[in-house]
């Protein structure tokens, strides 16, 4: 059989899809869409295996449209443009706009995205996008502020359950095998909630053991026999957050040994240069910060670098700054400052700025007060004076603690000189 068990199982209706109750939930916003019968242009956004292509597919054929599929990977501004005369050519004889699906947006140029500006602009055609990767950075803002983006989420695991059982219970290659399900939870753990992926790895194992015997499916028997399958990377380039894992848990860990070789696997995986380049320059804040400023200019260096390079060069490129972080000194205070600042927020809400930091710009506001009681640093020696710029009800709280890296001890050293006890305490 040459149909993979993924594709054998996709749903053919709206009724069989499986999880996204967010937005395909009564009283949903795709669903009342739907209901209305008012299909925008939108971007679905999530991890692989969750249903993007399949939805698309099923919205489409819901409301009767025309369904166009391109694949940024093989397709270019030629091909989106055969499909938008043809759009054009059909228009007078279809009830509501063609549907074009674009999988994996994002790899996409600038270029590429604005041939469909024009078309969307008019509703010639309604723009369905599939992403790994954050709208915001990889559709240009143009062709962004016309869709409407909706998050997809990983399945959970009575959703991954119950595409196992109803594979078993529907497919006719499986139902003609003697199986035992006994155990999940090493196929869930392989499938990192992608449904493609587990089922895929299901069917492996199934179509490996030998006919003859009947397969109970255990944790035991699915670890011993999909090692092959797990230390695979997929060639069509989509994220694998085991490999990422490791490679950012390698930088973090200052092993550029490890580092380099995950890199490697990244690389002969297909995976996106400057997806590789924008997990650095997350790496050199989150892990680096204050320990190293510098870090932080090498990975923005090393972004723009690959942009501009291409490849196999940018590989280079990738690996300088791989090294460069992985042996650079540690620290996540900046990280954890405003992890704590944004929990603050959240528990005090919008507290009043204190009068003497607001902005005077009226009389009106002068004779308020705003602004009153405002000391001007410069005035002072050291260009310094004690003053508290935190809302009254959290005066004196501590965001920043600095670590154990030399750097942010010279930092608290600096602070604590000007500050005393502020910067000294827990609080």
């Amino acid at each position: 059989m040459n149909t993979p068990l993924a594709e054998r199982m996709r749903p053919l209706t709206l009724d069989e899809y499986i999880g996204q109750p967010h937005l395909l939930g009564p009283n949903a916003p795709l669903r009342k869409s739907m209901e209305a019968g008012v299909l925008p242009s939108l971007i679905f956004w999530g991890p692989p295996g969750v249903g993007k292509t399949t939805l698309a597919n099923l919205i489409a054929t819901h409301l009767k449209r025309p369904f166009y599929r391109l694949s940024a990977i093989s397709s270019g501004v030629k091909e989106v443009r055969e499909v938008i005369q043809q759009a054009e050519k059909g228009g007078m004889f279809q009830q509501g706009g063609a549907v074009l699906f674009i999988d994996e947006i994002h790899r996409f140029s600038k270029a590429q995205q604005d041939s469909l500006l024009g078309a969307v602009e008019k509703g010639t055609i309604t723009l369905m996008g599939a992403t790994t990767e954050n709208p915001s950075f990889e559709v240009i803002a143009a062709l962004l502020s016309r869709c409407q983006v909706y998050s997809l989420e990983a399945h959970g695991k009575e959703d991954l359950i119950h595409l196992l059982q109803r594979a078993l219970n529907k497919d006719s290659w499986l139902k003609s095998k003697n199986i035992s399900l006994l155990e999940t939870d090493a196929l869930l753990a392989i499938s990192g909630g992608d449904a493609r992926k587990l089922l895929n790895v299901f069917e492996l194992l199934v179509g490996s053991a030998s006919p003859e015997v009947p397969l109970e499916i255990t944790n035991e028997y699915v670890f011993a026999n999909a090692q092959q399958s797990l230390a695979r990377y997929d060639k069509d380039g989509e994220q694998h957050y085991d490999i990422v894992s490791a490679f950012i848990k390698s930088v973090r860990g200052s092993d550029p040994n490890a580092a380099v070789y995950w890199l490697a696997r990244m690389i002969a995986g297909g995976e996106d240069p400057k997806f590789i380049a924008r997990r650095l320059l997350v790496l050199a804040s989150e892990d680096i910060g204050l320990a190293n400023p510098n870090a932080l200019l090498i990975a923005n260096s090393t972004f723009d670098t690959v942009t501009k390079l291409g490849w196999p060069e940018s590989r280079i490129v990738l690996s300088q700054c791989t090294i460069y972080l992985a042996s650079s000194p540690k620290g996540n205070a900046a990280y954890q400052a405003i992890n704590r600042a944004q929990d603050c927020v959240s528990k005090t809400g919008d507290l009043p700025v204190p009068l003497p930091l607001r902005n005077a710009p009226t009389a009106l506001m002068e004779e308020l007060g705003y602004g009153e009681g405002y000391l001007y640093s410069h005035d002072f020696p050291g260009n310094f004076v004690v003053q508290e710029f935190l809302p009254e009800a959290i005066a004196g709280k501590n965001f920043f603690k600095a670590g154990s890296s030399k750097k942010e001890q010279e930092i608290a050293q600096v602070l604590f000189n000007l500050w005393n006890d502020k910067y000294g305490s827990d609080e």
